[in-house]
């Protein structure tokens, strides 16, 4: 195990990750006066990395405990079968694949995946026999002759083999200090960079999971919030407009910059739910969401939905 600091230099202006607050601002109508600060990323993190092997097989079975885990909130399974078939055969053939990222929780020890999901995904539904939510089995397509059509059970004893003690390495960070926490949305932020970009809050539904990301969603669904915000956003952004609320209504003396780190503060300290309670949460934005949602405060193209250009 190593230990890794990273001491670049201050982000320039206009830096890629001020995307979150112009993005949030053009999407939802905000008014951008006071936003148009630089985003502060620490110059400095302390992280222990360590880099190991796992066979595929003690993997699969550390996917189905949730020792690895993948919270609900990362991308969906995008992989065609082709695909999740190639991967599979290429571990078959003993060629070597790419390799995870994976975070330790400081609190529960389990494995964050920060990158590989869908690699991960492949071998877990391989091993079950179907694709999820599908009738469909999982039998290999597209490839060598000798596999086309297999499935994990009745894959020939050598092969079966193979594939159980065939390695992935991985990459596992653990951040030294609580503090330091931060540093792990920094590098899922940097990882996911390909296909499907996650958007700020998924990133955060993704590293700080638990009661205060449950209660999100819950207080998302409220009529009178729907009703204010218009259709569900596929990236989260009226979550983390709850949570904007509640970072300001709580916190809000002790803002600095950068939003951003402001609101991963918040949600990281308040996780659990430690510092504020879920009665005190839906105290303050329940009566608020429906004042404003009276009549008298309506005016034409009231609703947020609307005010996106």
């Amino acid at each position: 195990m190593s230990t890794f600091e990273s001491n670049s230099e201050p982000s320039p202006p206009n830096h890629l990750g001020d995307e979150e607050q112009e993005n949030d601002i053009q999407d939802s109508g905000e008014d951008d006066s006071g936003e148009d600060e630089e985003d502060i990323i620490p110059s400095r993190f302390s992280l222990a990395v360590d880099r190991r092997d796992f066979d595929v097989e003690g993997l699969v079975r550390r996917l189905e405990s949730e020792d690895v885990f993948i919270p609900d909130f990362q991308r969906a399974y995008v992989w065609k079968p082709k695909q999740a078939s190639r991967f599979i055969e290429s571990l078959l053939l003993g060629l070597p694949v790419p390799g995870i990222f994976l975070a330790r929780e400081r609190d529960t020890k389990k494995l964050l995946v920060i990158d590989g999901q869908q690699r991960l995904r492949s071998l877990l539904y391989f091993y079950k026999g179907k694709f999820p939510n599908s009738r469909q089995s999982f039998a290999l397509k597209g490839v060598h002759t000798e596999f086309e059509r297999e499935t994990y059970k009745s894959l020939k004893d050598p092969y079966r083999r193979q594939l159980d003690d065939s390695l992935v390495s991985a990459t596992i960070v653990e951040p030294l200090s609580q503090g330091e926490d931060s540093s792990i949305y920094y590098i899922f932020e940097r990882l996911n960079t390909g296909g499907t970009i996650l958007k700020p809050q998924e990133i955060r539904a993704c590293i700080y999971h638990g009661e205060l990301n449950n209660l999100l969603g819950q207080l998302n669904q409220n009529p009178a919030w729907r009703d204010i915000f218009g259709l569900p956003d596929k990236n989260g952004k009226d979550r983390e407009l709850i949570l904007r609320f509640l970072a300001f209504y709580f916190e809000g003396n002790d803002y600095k910059p950068s939003l951003k780190e402001f609101l991963n503060q918040y949600m990281r300290q308040n996780r659990h739910l430690a510092r504020q309670s879920e009665k005190q949460i839906i105290n303050a934005f329940i009566p608020t969401i429906e004042v404003i949602h009276k009549p008298t405060f309506r005016t034409p193209n009231w609703h947020i939905g609307r005010w996106r250009g």
